[in-house]
């Protein structure tokens, strides 16, 4: 990787917010306004079935984060927690539970696993509030709940971008259309630091009006366990959505990353998504969605310090699922998605390497 790589990706980062991309249900990660009722209390249970073509194992491909289990009913994800916001302080304290804490939290020390978001803030000056804790990441366009995500599944890129995260964040809304928000955390999906470095973030919402809404949120850190192995990555991440008629919206998401490798050079990974959504009834809806992922040397993807000689990963995929909302507080999916990758990545029932997967997941949540 040539040495030009890290500044070409700090210009994308810098102006993020000329391309920005984001999502007509994002809500501002900070609110001028409080609620009526300062304390609020929030549930949430998304339980579900998946079925792999040609795959037999109870576990689906390694980089599948959540709905990651295979020929099984399972729990992907079940929170409750409480909230409080008045028009100086605010704070919450949630707990979670299911496969996809399993799978995400693996790495964490065991009584933090279950921690969905616990923080506290106030306000040092108007307009601005200041956060301390654990809260759920500022990058992307899709989150950990699924009932938020346009489609079922989460997107290549999202899971393989932080669900989560541990710091300080302080926010400014100049006025209720903008945010912006900068963060010191202690890693890339880390709530213990595995280094004494610490990562930086920063965020920019927009929605100009009620149809468009833009992001751009960025990263730069030090991701190696030991100081001595000091390692930069640095991460850009854009999404808009347009909502075009009342019926039709659409998304577009687009990531950049570098990582400097222990040797010269660096590893790059690029990778994006488009949404097509279409309401089809009042409680039914469609969401066609067409993704690609390359990492060299599989950065990221496969290892946060990959080898020489690891081969590039090159992933395209598309699926489509079916919403049905019989109630406001009831969600019911079905999904297909298949998946192809420039090389062999996927085993078959007699775990013969493959290049196509392809998944069937129906999922029902339930949330107040």
């Amino acid at each position: 990787m040539r040495k030009t790589v890290p500044w070409l990706l700090l210009g994308l980062v810098l102006p993020g917010l000329a391309c920005a991309q984001g999502q007509a249900e994002v809500v501002a990660p900070d609110s001028a306004s409080a609620p009526a009722n300062p304390l609020t209390w929030f549930g949430y249970a998304d339980a579900y079935w998946g079925y792999d073509i040609a795959n037999r194992g109870q576990q689906r491909p390694f980089f599948v984060y959540a709905h990651n289990r295979n020929h099984e009913f399972a729990l992907n994800n079940a929170i409750l927690g409480a909230r409080y916001a008045d028009a100086h302080v605010r704070g919450a304290v949630a707990l979670h539970a299911g496969t996809y804490v399993e799978a995400n939290y693996a790495a964490e020390p065991q009584g933090l696993r279950h921690l969905y978001e616990a923080y506290a803030g106030f306000r040092p000056l108007p307009k601005t509030w200041l956060d301390l804790g654990i809260f759920q990441s500022h990058i992307g366009f899709e989150s950990a709940v699924s009932k938020d995500n346009w489609t079922l599944t989460r997107s290549l890129m999202a899971d393989n971008s932080p669900y989560y995260e541990a710091g300080a964040r302080f926010s400014y809304e100049p006025t209720a259309k903008l945010t912006l928000v900068a963060l010191v955390l202690n890693g890339w999906q880390n709530l213990r630091d595995n280094n004494r470095a610490k990562a930086l973030g920063t965020q920019v919402l927009w929605k100009p009006n009620s149809k468009l809404t833009l992001n751009s949120s960025t990263f730069f850190g030090n991701e190696q366990p030991q100081d001595s192995m000091r390692r930069r990555r640095v991460f850009h991440n854009a999404y808009a959505s347009y909502a075009a008629t009342p019926r039709l919206a659409v998304a577009a998401v687009f990531d950049a990353g570098w990582q400097q490798r222990a040797t010269r050079g660096g590893d790059a990974w690029f990778t994006g998504a488009a949404f097509l959504r279409y309401r089809l009834h009042s409680n039914w809806s469609a969401t066609a969605r067409a993704e690609f992922y390359r990492a060299a040397r599989g950065v990221i993807i496969r290892s946060a310090a990959p080898r020489p000689g690891e081969p590039t990963v090159n992933l395209t995929g598309a699926s489509l699922n079916c919403d049905y909302a019989p109630h406001a507080a009831v969600l019911c999916r079905l999904e297909g998605r298949v998946l192809r990758s420039a090389q062999p990545l996927f085993e078959n029932r007699n775990q013969q390497a493959r290049n196509y997967y392809g998944n069937l997941t129906a999922s029902l949540a339930v949330s107040f």
